[in-house]
This record gives C-alpha cells, structure tokens and sequence, in this order.
C-alpha cells in the first residue's frame, strides 16, 4: 500500500487554476477532509496549518477508466501482424487466450500492478476492472474460486488505485459453438457465478471506498438468455451496476438474431434488462433506434476508441448518441494505449474522419466540445460505476490530478483554453501527482513503486513470450 499524506487529517490544496463547475478557477482552493472527501469551504478546518500549495500546477478530476481487461496489457506489440494473429478481432483472441494461458495467480498480479501504474502515470485514479479470468489454467477451480478476482484487487490496492471489480460471467463460447480451449479459464454455470460472487463480494471484500464491485455478463454470445436473467436479477437485488459487450462485432448481432431473432439491444429491452445501471460496452453496431432505446432506459455506453480502432471493430455513432443524450464513458480495454484523454479525443477524431468534417460532437445539446469530451473521461465514468467521482464538488471523493502548467504540451495556456488545450493536445509529461481519497499516490511522475512493479513485469512478460502461440487457437 502505498504511504502519502496522511488521509486522517484535514488538507487545503492550492493549485494556481482548479477545474470545477465546468471550468478552471484562479485562486481557488480544494479541501479534503479526513474521509478524504471534499468539502465545501475551508472554514470547516479548525485551521490552516494544513495547506499544500500547488504552485505552477493545476488540479483536475481524475480520470474513470471503465472498461478494462488488465491481464491483456501483454498483448501489446505481440499481435500486429497478421501473420502473428490474423486480420481480425476474431483471430486476435488466439494471441489473447496465449497470454491467458500462461498466468498463475502471482504473474496475474505483477500484470495487474504493472497495468494499474500505468493507468496512474495517465491520471486515472478508478479503474472498473472487467475481469474474467476465475480458474487454473485447464479449467480447474482454485480451492479459493476467487483467487484471480482478489489478486487483481489487491495489485490495484497496492498501485493505490481505487477499483470496481466488475466480475464476469462466461457459461459458452457462443450460440452453436463447442467449448473453444482458449476460454477454459472463463468458465463458470451461473449459479457458480452467483454462488462465489456472493463469496467475494460479501464476506472476503465488504463493500468500502477502495474496493467496490459490479457484476458484468460478458456478452448475450457468452451468456444465454436464462442465465443471464439470473445473474441480472442478483445484481438489481444487490444495487450492483451491470456491464456488458454490446454489438462490437457484426457476427455477434448476427449471431444474436440466429438464436433469438432480434439484436443485442432490442433483445435486452424486450426482457426488460435495461436500465439506469446497465452500460453497454462498445455499442458499435446499433441502429439508431436502439440507440433511443438506450435512451430510454438511462444507460451508459463505454467506449474504447483505442482499443476498437487497434482491433478494426469500428466507429461508435457518437453524435447520434448524443443527439439521444446517452451518456458515454470510456475504458482503455484490451490495454493497446492507455491514454483516457487520446480516448476523449478520437470520439470526434473519428467521426472527422468518417464525416470529413471538424468538431462534430461541438454544441449538440449546447455542450461545449472539450467540456463533453472531458465528461466522458471523468463523470461519466464515475455515473458508469456507481461512484461518487468525476468531479471535484463537495461530498465527492478527493480523486484529483495535477498538471504542470510549464509542460511544453500546454504552455501558453489561459484559464479560458486549458481545457481544449489538455483534451486535444496535452501529453502525459504534465500529469504530475495523482491523490486517490487525498492520499497522494503518485509524486512528482513518479510512483514509489515502480522500478519493483516494472522488474516483476519484465520478468513476467519474458516468461509468457518464451514459446510461441498457437496460431489454432481461438479462431
């Protein structure tokens, strides 16, 4: 665990510009109480003993990574050929399921640190882990099922990173389909699922500020219909945000239609699995019909526009769901890039793109460009799941960041255009201190941990690599 400042005491931090309401203020003040929330005034303090200046520094949110699959930080560089793992997302899961292969539960906890750091050095101080990784390596169960689950959350611990274990459920590898080998280690029934979720959630892990959970069936190819009913209806019992892939591929909708005769989307709604809890990760391929469907219902959408550009999955419609106002979220997925504003930004860069046009997300709804793109990196993510973040009002949590205001990515900045400028141009070089709950866990760029976190890494990475995937696999 990391040791910073101490959380049981009181704390004024004055960095020269803070981002709240929408826009950066000079002189403002930020206070933290020993809960390590925000609160309203400085007044409350008994007195100011207690003050941390920022100077030539700003402090921002912290960035909400909703979607993530920590373990396949491995793949990165191992899959861009198609020689090494095909043309498409289809093939590129026999690299995955390599990877997957070869982790016991201590190589899955180096991983995890070594992605969670990663993620700090980008800004980020929650992570929504979608994890999907419960048994050994041939299928078997550990004497602990949630092994897995627990050692990623302590790799999150140990960054400092605050988590939202968003436990997956995998009963098939899809309509029609035999059990593919790759996926061994995704399996569980439904009411193993329910049966060690309660497990983790309830007796290892009560629920706390560091460590929040979430349940995620992992898609309607992987999840049949009952089941997913069951696993549904646990989490609505329990308050739980639900995750779920959503129409990242064409053959999954068309799949889908096989089976039930409608799309993902459509399917949902009509077995009313739809609701404010409920994000919709990737929804790529969705009509604008089901776009108001999910309108309708208050969902969220994640998107992963590093990941689903590395991938080839395609383009998410992000102005006509804005026009529909569904909220949208981000997540850095596969981990290809770990970057939450390079993911901001290709929102509307894509769309430039596809439209040949500039700023097409830029005032629909009346919303600023920058200021959207900064939603989704921030409170959007925080409304995804479930958590008082996103934002720096009084009764959030203290997850901030601060920026170096001499960066030469955003020098020459003013108060009025340091927004645009950081959402379209800055680099991770200014992000200097990150405070998860006003406790600083990253210093000046650098993590007390890291060269232990990224030698157990490198040693980990040479191991997996060391035999060649089967290129069969998966596909």
């Amino acid at each position: 665990m990391i040791k910073g400042i101490n959380p049981a005491l009181f704390f004024i931090y004055q960095p020269e510009l803070l981002f709240r309401s929408g826009k950066f203020h000079l002189g403002a003040e930020l206070s933290v109480d020993k809960a390590g929330k925000i609160t309203g005034s400085a007044k409350l303090f008994p007195s100011r003993e207690q003050i941390v200046t920022l100077k030539g520094k700003a402090a921002i949110p912290g960035f909400v990574n909703v979607h993530s699959h920590s373990f396949q930080r491995l793949i990165r560089g191992k899959s861009e050929s198609r020689v090494s793992s095909g043309k498409d997302f289809w093939s590129w899961r026999g690299t995955m399921y390599h990877a997957a292969s070869r982790l016991g539960p201590q190589e899955l906890y180096d991983v995890a640190r070594m992605t969670f750091l990663e993620m700090v050095r980008a800004g980020t101080t929650t992570v929504g882990e979608f994890h999907y990784l419960h048994t050994a390596p041939d299928g078997r169960p550990y004497d602990d099922p949630n092994l897995l689950s627990k050692q990623v959350i302590t790799a999150a611990q140990s960054v400092g990173l605050r988590i939202v274990l968003l436990r997956s459920a995998y009963l098939r590898s899809g309509y029609e389909l035999p059990p593919d080998p790759g996926q061994l280690r995704f399996f569980e029934t439904a009411d193993e699922f329910v049966s060690n979720s309660k497990e983790l959630f309830r007796k290892f892990w009560p629920d706390n500020d560091d460590v929040r959970y979430g349940i995620a069936p992992h898609s309607i190819r992987a999840v049949p219909l009952d089941a997913l009913h069951q696993v549904s209806e646990w989490a609505r019992g329990m308050g739980l945000p639900v995750h779920m892939h959503v129409s990242e591929q064409i053959a999954e909708n068309e799949a889908c239609v096989r089976e039930y005769g409608t799309t993902p989307v459509t399917l949902l709604e009509r077995e009313k699995l739809l609701d404010s809890r409920f994000t919709a990760v990737h929804a790529i391929h969705i009509t604008d019909k089901e776009t108001a469907i999910l309108a309708e219902a208050h969902a969220t959408i994640c998107s992963c526009p590093t990941t689903e550009r590395n991938l080839g999955d395609g383009i998410l419609a992000a102005d006509k769901v804005a026009l529909q106002r569904v909220n949208v979220a981000l997540g850095s997925d596969s981990q290809a890039q770990i970057d939450p504003l390079e993911d901001a930004r290709q929102l509307d860069y894509h769309l430039r793109l596809k439209h040949q046009q500039r700023a097409n997300l830029d005032q629909i709804d009346g919303a600023p460009l920058s200021a959207r793109l900064f939603d989704c990196a921030t409170a959007n993510g925080a409304r995804a799941l479930n958590i008082p973040g996103g934002g720096l009002s009084p009764g959030s949590w203290a997850d901030f960041v601060t920026l170096d205001l001499n960066d030469p990515s955003i020098a020459g900045h003013s108060a009025e255009d340091l927004l645009p400028m950081l959402v379209f141009g800055m680099n991770r070089s200014a992000i200097k201190d990150v405070f998860v709950g006003g406790r600083q866990i990253l210093f000046d760029g650098r993590h007390p941990l890291e060269e232990e976190i990224v030698a157990k890494y490198r040693e980990v990475h040479k191991k997996v690599w060391a035999t060649t995937p089967d290129r069969g696999a998966g596909r």
